[in-house]
Parts: C-alpha cells; structure tokens; sequence
C-alpha cells in the first residue's frame, strides 16, 4: 500500500484526534497492528512446517520413491528453503569505537546509575563514534524472531558540547525510550516500530527473490499503516522521554542541553565543517587534527549574536509529521519553558569542564587523535581531487576574466565565470555575476537555481522565485528544489507555506515512480513514434554500433509516455547475427555490452529481437517511420 505524505498526514491527524476522544480503543488499535505483524510470520512459519511435514509423510508412507515422488518433494522443499531465507535477515551492527569500563569508568558509572534508575535493558556495547548526536540502537539477532543486541551510541562531538548534567538529561531521554518505569506498553510499541522498520528497509534492499514475493508486498501493505497508527504513541513517548530527562537531571538542564544541541549543531554546520573545507583551496593534504581542533572549538562559548541567530531559527520551526520528534519549541514548553523564557536561556553559562573531559578522562586525546585519523584517511582521496579540481578551475577562470575584458562572452561561457566565481570565491563574489547574466538569459536553469540558493541561504524570500523558474525547466531538479524551499520556509516558521512545498515534492515523487515503472520494460502493446533524434545524434550512435560486429541489424524508435513526456524515451531494437557455437545468454551478454559501452542522448532501452517471443514487437517497431538505422 503506497501512502503518499499527505495521505499519511490526513490519517495521523484522524488518529490523533480519535486518541483523544478515545484513547483506550486507540492503544488496542495501535496493539492490533503491532500482533498482526508477528501473526503474519507465525502464519508463514506454520506454512513452512506443514511443507516439510507433506514431504516426511510422502517419504515414510509411500511403498517405493518412484520419480514422482522426488519431483514433488523438491517442489515442496523449494518454497519451504525460500521461506526460511525470507525469514532470516541481518542487520549489519553500528559502527564506533567500544570502549569498556577499564578505559572510561566514569562514563560507565553513569550509564550504570541511568538504567538502573529507569529500569532500561543493560548495554552490550557502548559505542563512541564522530557524530554531533547520542542515541539507542537494537539489533534484533534473530531478525524478526528478536533477541535484541543493544548498543549505546555516544557522538564525542556532542559529549564535548554539554556540561555532564546536560547529556546525563540527553542519556535520560534516550534511555527513556526503553524505560520500565513509564508505559511498558509505549516502549513495546517504540522498539516494534524500530525493529519492523529496519526489517522494512533491510528486506528492500535485498535483491533476495523469496524475500521480495513472501515479505515486500505484505510489508509494503503493513508498515505503512503501522507506522501511521503508532506514530501518535511514538510522539508521545518522545514527551515521555523529555519527561524522563527532567526527573532525573532538572528541567531546567534539560531544556538547556536541548538549546545548546541544537546552536551548537548549527555552529557545526555553518561554520566550522565550512571553514575545513575551504582549506582545501590552499592545501593539497586535509589537516591532520580536525576533531582535536573541534574539541577546542565546541569547549568555547557561541559569540552572542551567533547564538541568537542559530536559536531563532531553531525556535521558529514546528512540529511536522516527517518525524516523530517534536520542534525545539513544543519540547522545551512541555518541560514547562515558554518561547521567551527559552531566550533567556538562549546564551548558556560556559562550560568549565565538558562532559566529555570529565567521562572519558586522559582516553579523551586518544579517541580524538584516532578520530583524526579516521576522518583524514576517509577524506584524502577526494580532498586531493577537489585540489585538483579547484586549481584547473581557477586557471579556466583567469581565461575567462581576460577573455571578458576584449569581447562578450557567450551563454555558456558566462554561467562558467559565475560558476567558477563561486566555486573559489563564494556567494557574495558570484552573486552580481549571476544577477547579470539572467538579465541577459532570464531562462537559464542552472543560474537560476544557483542564486536562488544563494538569496535563501542569506535568508531572503526572492530567492524562491528563482528556484520555481528553474525547476519549470528541468523536472529532475523538483525535489531537491522543494527541500531547499521547504526548509526556508520552516526556519522563518511559515508551516503553512513549507507544508505545500513538502506536499508537491511528495506528489512529484509518486509520480517520478510511475515514470520509472512506465519505463522499465518495453512491450507490444506500448505505442510507438518515429524517433526526434538530431542528425548529428543519429550519426555518432551509429559509429558506436558499428564497433559492435554482433550487431546485425538496428533499429531506433521512440516509446510514447504518459508520465514526463517532455523527457525522450527511446528504444534501440537489434538483431545479432548468430554463430555456430554460442551460449543461452548471448543476448542478455550483447545488450549489457551496449548498455555499458553506448553513450546515448537521452534515455534509452535496448531490446534484442533475436530471441523467442519478439516477433510481434519487432514487426511494430519495423513499421514505424525512420526506424532503421543499419542493416548489415
């Protein structure tokens, strides 16, 4: 059952109202589901039993194996073995560094003190990794059958931005998930809806054939409902866990934490991961102490200014259904803390001491050493090709700039400068370079997607105009423009607005889905049109061909579309010329050379017509206006 975005709101929000008119009939409703998805595997399981038990009974009871006994056991252990390899599925574990007890007591203390005072499941493994944020994973060992393997996440990024009250509150609210001492109920449905998603996802990404008939379509049914009757308890139990938080570090530490989670995390993105990529302007090699130099920074207070502005956009947006989370601003008021009190709060005392050094202790400088590491060996591949990259690009615009000095520059060659202008010397140098040349070439795309960018990272509303226009143009880019849009809009708290841009990049989502559908096969009963080709196109597709001497005849049409018609489909048909000895899979082997090798113009299926079937196909494609290419 696919569920598009609004439909998925338009059911959360009948749920939510009918949790509160009736909230006992609710939680039966949401435990109905959460059963239905184990009766389903029990369902299956008792399927698999009554096979194996057919083929036993055949074996013991029949006066001799004859053929057709064999053949009817392997017809009946065939699904029975795929049954059981649907069923199991893994899941790859986090990844971080462990740590134990002897390296960091301090920290295990806490963590010690916090389950038993919540009543949560004890660790398998704490886990210290680079990222800004602390979280509870459970790992189901016998994938859908459970026995979880749990694992506490620590960011030693985020560890380093809080005092050790405030993350013992972020602690708290994690654990407050899995708490004994609220709703079993709730936290029942919490680690259900954790571990049916991840089955969701993981069975997706197989290309396993039993899992995809047995499992997708049932879940493709499931968990989309699933997800929406349970989303409202899920949200509750986000308030539940604040709550959590508060009784065991003080409300108002935990609506600190929050406030410096969220400032801080801005201050990571929009200042100090800018300034270590722009270092890669003048440095063939990527620093050598990026996350000893992140654990100086983050110690340091925010400037003010900084921190007011981060807060104010942090403020400014609303609770969504994209996420079960509540915005900064429905959290910090259940903790009893207004959008004017949570100001006051807004520029934190200085930390003299961060959770981090206090827990971790002298291991503090190793994790962060080993971390530096890490992150350099990751990036030095492409920080070496962005050098490179960067200084062709500043020898391409030096030309440009003095070639613009003795004549005009064409279309292109301008979106190039301003291109470039960006690339090495930011918005602000590209931004009167951009706004001259849409004078010129108001249509222009890429540039107008580019300044839009640009005007709505400097917070100005124009740059939404710009984004439409370029989107109009290239529909490939109507998603990822939605997004741009749709943040802005949340970060100066105009839901409303932003709710419409999250709601057509839904809509143009379905519909890029049906567009792939429609073109993922070729059949007889497709319509076709003479291809819109160039000549120059045609020409240099056959040169490509003609390096194929397996390619007997070719024939070249388009396939008329319903969805996204405007974008050209086409369908290059061949004929192989056949040798004495070949194998079953000549076909299948030539189309994927081709496939792999042939640059087309536009998007392209190639169907072999020297196989069984194709007969009807081909006579349709032969009769089409200009199809031939070449005949050998």
């Amino acid at each position: 059952m696919a569920i598009t975005q609004e439909q998925f709101d338009a059911l959360v929000g009948k749920l939510e109202d009918f949790s509160k008119s009736n909230p006992k009939n609710y939680r039966l409703r949401v435990a109905l589901w959460a059963t239905l998805g184990y009766a389903y595997i029990f369902l299956v399981l008792a399927g698999l039993l009554a096979l194996i038990g057919l083929v036993v009974l055949f074996m013991v009871y029949s006066n001799r194996i004859n053929g057709y006994i064999i053949k009817l056991a392997i017809l009946l252990l065939v699904p029975a073995w795929v049954i059981v390899r649907s069923l199991w599925v893994t899941f790859p574990p986090p990844q971080g560094l462990k740590v134990n007890r002897r390296q960091v007591p301090h920290l295990f203390a806490l963590v010690d003190e916090l389950t038993t005072k919540l009543q949560t499941p004890r660790f398998h493994n704490i886990l210290l990794n680079q990222d800004f944020n602390a979280g509870v994973v459970q790992i189901p060992r016998l994938g859908i059958f459970g026995w979880q393997q749990n694992y506490l996440l620590l960011g030693l990024p985020l560890m380093q931005s809080l005092s050790v009250e405030q993350l013992k509150a972020v602690l708290a609210h994690e654990l407050g998930h899995l708490s004994g001492n609220h709703s079993r109920f709730a936290a029942w449905i919490y680690r259900m809806r954790k571990t049916w998603m991840q089955i969701y996802e993981r069975l997706h990404q197989s290309d396993r054939e039993g899992a995809a008939v047995l499992f997708n379509r049932f879940l493709d049914w499931y968990w989309p409902a699933f997800n929406a009757y349970s989303f409202i308890l899920a949200r509750m139990n986000e308030y539940e866990a604040d709550r959590c938080a508060a009784q065991l570090a003080g409300a108002k530490t935990a609506a600190e934490a929050l406030i410096n989670i969220e400032v801080k995390a801005r201050f990571l993105e929009s200042s100090f991961w800018t300034d270590i990529n722009k270092q890669v302007e003048h440095q063939i090699e990527p620093p050598d102490n990026v996350y000893s130099s992140m654990l100086t920074v983050l110690h340091s207070p925010i400037p003010e200014e900084k921190n007011k502005q981060w807060l104010e956009q942090a403020l400014a947006q609303k609770t969504n259904n994209a996420d079960t989370h509540p915005c900064l601003t429905d959290r910090l008021k259940s903790l009893g803390y207004s959008a004017a009190k949570a100001q006051k709060l807004g520029q934190p005392a200085t930390i003299e001491i961060s959770a981090a050094e206090h827990l971790l202790g002298t291991a503090l400088q190793q994790f962060a050493t080993e971390f530096n590491q890490e992150w350099k060996e990751a990036v030095s591949t492409p920080w070496r090709q962005r050098y490179s990259y960067l200084k062709k690009t500043e020898e391409e615009l030096q030309a440009l700039e003095q070639k613009s000095q003795i004549q005009t520059l064409t279309e292109q060659e301008l979106w190039e400068r301003a291109y470039y202008t960006l690339e090495l010397r930011g918005d602000e140098a590209a931004l009167p370079l951009l706004q001259d040349m849409l004078k010129i070439y108001p249509d222009r795309a890429d540039a107008n997607y580019t300044l839009g960018q640009i005007l709505l990272q400097k917070a100005e509303k124009a740059g939404i105009g710009y984004i439409e226009k370029a989107i109009v143009k290239r529909m490939d880019w109507v998603i990822d423009g939605c997004d741009l849009v749709y943040s802005f809009l949340r970060q100066q708290g105009q839901t409303e607005e932003a709710e419409g841009y999250r709601a057509r990049a839904d809509k143009h989502y379905q519909l890029l889905l049906k567009g792939q559908q429609e073109r993922s096969r070729v059949l007889d009963s497709d319509t076709f049109k003479p291809h819109t080709l160039e000549g120059s196109e045609v020409k240099q597709l056959k040169q490509q061909l003609a390096d194929y001497p397996q390619v007997k005849e070719a024939y070249l049409v388009e396939k008329v579309v319903t969805y996204f018609p405007e974008q050209r489909f086409i369908v290059l048909g061949i004929v192989r010329k056949r040798g004495w000895i070949e194998s079953e899979d000549a076909d299948g082997k030539l189309i994927h050379l081709l496939a792999t090798n042939v640059q087309f113009p536009t998007q392209a299926y190639i169907i072999s017509f020297s196989g069984s079937g194709t007969g009807k196909l081909k006579k349709k494609i032969c009769q089409t206006d200009r199809s031939l290419l070449f005949r050998c």
